[in-house]
């Protein structure tokens, strides 16, 4: 049957007979039509969720089989920042009492060093050479070795202030490169790292004379200063052991206070690097993956990073001073909580409970991991500690800033 239809004063014909089953094709086709229009918008999400467990799964797979590579990130020493600085020239950085200087604790090893002079010696300093600046050591002023985090040189802007602030306040500070960094030779490792602070350490001990001579770890660093404080007090207490030998009327006990260095500052610490890296955002994505605790183990092992504070403060003897940020974002605030607790009930079982010291710094001052440099009160707070007040200064041996 055919109808005729006007439209718009035009006339169309329409054949209104439609052929059986022609509903059915319609209503197909148009399935057919819905269905093709998502199936590429569903097909790209599979592919993309694929990706995603392919890459979850994969990583620690990977890591297993190169564990060097958690070593590189870890110590991340190939990221030289900053970029475009003489290390040779710290003048440059506005450090114009600082001498440039180069260490080689073995064969094939090149040390970079800054030794930065108290303020009050900056004219004698300008134009004098390593015999002068070797000799100031000795001069009774502290002398700060300073073992800086990963990442970059000890040319990285906050390690430069917090150098120019130890120096007004009147401390010598010598600024360590580890192997690897910066413009020293050879690869990181945990044996070598600590190596070169206990080298350093003997270095300006056979200088310093009277002089105190106190390890600062920041970070990565904190492990790398409580390693060798324990080494160097075990190497101490051996030395002790064979003089009581020799001398009969002096008892081990009565040699005891040469046993440790002198003091040791840890700003930023974390228990064990295992924990540590453990607690990264990204490590937390598999905190619920069957047996990853395990393949981190083994991986860390495979590394040889152990870099434990918590074990080291166990049996460290001398004076520590703790330095944490509530709102730093690299190392968890808790794990320098744990690590003050750790060292206070080392040293009250030696009844020297007033050896140990926390400063925590408010999330509100906004200090995070990098900037407790910027602490007014900091020299106070260092000189106060070197001084052996620490009771008559903070209250508990725990004092909060920011509150």
């Amino acid at each position: 049957m055919r109808k005729t239809v006007d439209t718009d004063n035009e006339t169309k014909t329409v054949d209104s007979k439609e052929t059986p089953g022609s509903e059915k094709k319609k209503s197909y086709c148009k399935l057919n039509t819905v269905t093709s229009e998502r199936s590429p918008g569903l097909s790209t999400l599979k592919k993309v969720i694929l990706l995603q467990c392919t890459v979850y799964i994969s990583l620690p797979v990977i890591l297993c089989l190169f564990p060097w590579i958690l070593g590189h990130v870890v110590c991340s020493h190939w990221l030289r920042l900053p970029y475009l600085v003489d290390l040779a020239s710290p003048a440059e950085l506005s450090l114009n009492h600082t001498l440039n200087f180069y260490l080689s604790p073995e064969e094939g090893i090149s040390l970079g060093v800054w030794h930065t002079v108290p303020d009050s010696q900056w004219q004698k300093a300008q134009g004098s050479g390593p015999e002068w600046y070797s000799e100031t050591l000795g001069d009774d002023s502290p002398v700060i070795i300073y073992l800086h985090g990963n990442v970059g040189s000890r040319a990285i802007h906050h390690r430069v202030e917090l150098v120019k602030i130890l120096s007004a306040a009147g401390y010598h500070v010598l600024s360590l490169d580890y192997r690897g960094y910066g413009d020293s030779s050879g690869e990181p490792s945990e044996v070598g790292m600590t190596s070169d602070a206990i080298y350093l350490y003997q270095w300006v001990k056979t200088r310093s004379r009277t002089s105190e001579v106190c390890l600062w770890g920041h970070s990565l660093g904190t492990g790398v200063a409580t390693n060798a404080a324990v080494k160097i007090q075990e190497q101490a207490k051996e030395l002790a052991r064979e003089r009581a030998r020799d001398l009969r009327d002096i008892k081990l006990a009565d040699l005891e206070p040469s046993y440790a260095v002198d003091g040791v500052i840890l700003e930023a610490p974390y228990t064990n690097m295992e924990e540590e890296v453990a607690s990264h955002p990204l490590s937390m994505l598999y905190q619920y993956l069957p047996g990853f605790e395990s393949i981190l183990h083994h991986i860390m092992q495979r590394n040889n990073m152990v870099f434990a504070n918590d074990e080291n403060l166990k049996t460290l003897t001398t004076r520590v001073l703790f330095l944490h940020a509530e709102d730093d974002n690299v190392v968890p605030f808790y794990m320098g909580q744990k690590l003050y607790q750790i060292a206070l009930q080392a040293h009250r079982q030696r009844d020297a409970e007033d050896q140990v010291d926390m400063v925590s710094y408010s999330e509100s001052l906004g200090y995070s991991h990098n900037y407790i440099y910027l602490d007014p009160n900091l020299p106070s707070v260092v000189g106060r500690f070197l001084q052996r007040k620490n009771n008559s200064y903070y209250p508990d041996n725990i004092r909060r800033v920011g509150d």
